[in-house]
């Protein structure tokens, strides 16, 4: 895995997006994916809010993903071995880039035919604890044609990037501004964040 978290770290430091195009294994990505449509299937995804417990909006109109967290005591053989990918990505980041980063939130995001979310940041107005956003995408032939690009608006052209399975993306929280284009069919990923706490 070092390999491909370099390729993370590498592609960030010279374009502040970092992109793995096959961070996660077949195997893992296409488990992870099966995950989120028996959750899907079983009415255990939620429509998402915007904010936190402190300050929520349920009215929003700004995203319509539906979600489900990852538990930390998951006894799923992929989200265990997602989740500990992840820790050992964080090791490696406070290795290498002195990151201080010690915790890490992330749920499956599912967006519907139709659905997209508005241009944001991912740094919330009242706890700056999350510093990298980070998401693994679980979609199988993804074409242009598609839709639900991530659009990164870091330069003065936006960067639209394509929701490809086992693809994974890494950027700063409180600086990217970014939007989920409207999909044109269901689109899947693991999106989280990794904090300082």
């Amino acid at each position: 895995m070092e390999a491909k978290f370099e390729e993370l770290i590498e592609s960030f430091i010279t374009n502040k997006i970092g992109i793995s195009e096959v961070f996660l294994t077949d195997k893992l990505a296409t488990a992870l994916q099966q995950n989120l449509l028996r959750l899907n299937r079983d009415s255990r995804l939620i429509n998402a809010n915007i904010g936190n417990a402190i300050i929520k909006d349920k009215s929003q109109k700004i995203r319509g993903d539906k979600t489900c967290w990852l538990d930390n005591k998951s006894k799923n053989d992929a989200e265990i071995e997602f989740l500990d990918i992840v820790r050992q990505f964080m090791v490696h980041l406070n290795k290498t880039c002195f990151t201080g980063i010690n915790a890490c939130e992330f749920h499956y995001a599912l967006y519907e035919e139709g659905t997209s979310y508005n241009r944001h940041i991912d740094q919330l107005r009242n706890n700056y604890n999350r510093k990298f956003s980070m998401i693994s995408y679980l979609n199988d032939n993804w074409e242009e044609s598609n839709g639900g690009q991530l659009i990164i608006h870091n330069t003065e052209e936006a960067q639209q990037i394509l929701p490809n399975i086992r693809k994974t993306i890494f950027f700063q929280s409180d600086v990217i501004e970014h939007e989920v284009a409207v999909a044109n069919r269901p689109r899947m990923s693991i999106t989280g964040w990794l904090k300082r706490v």
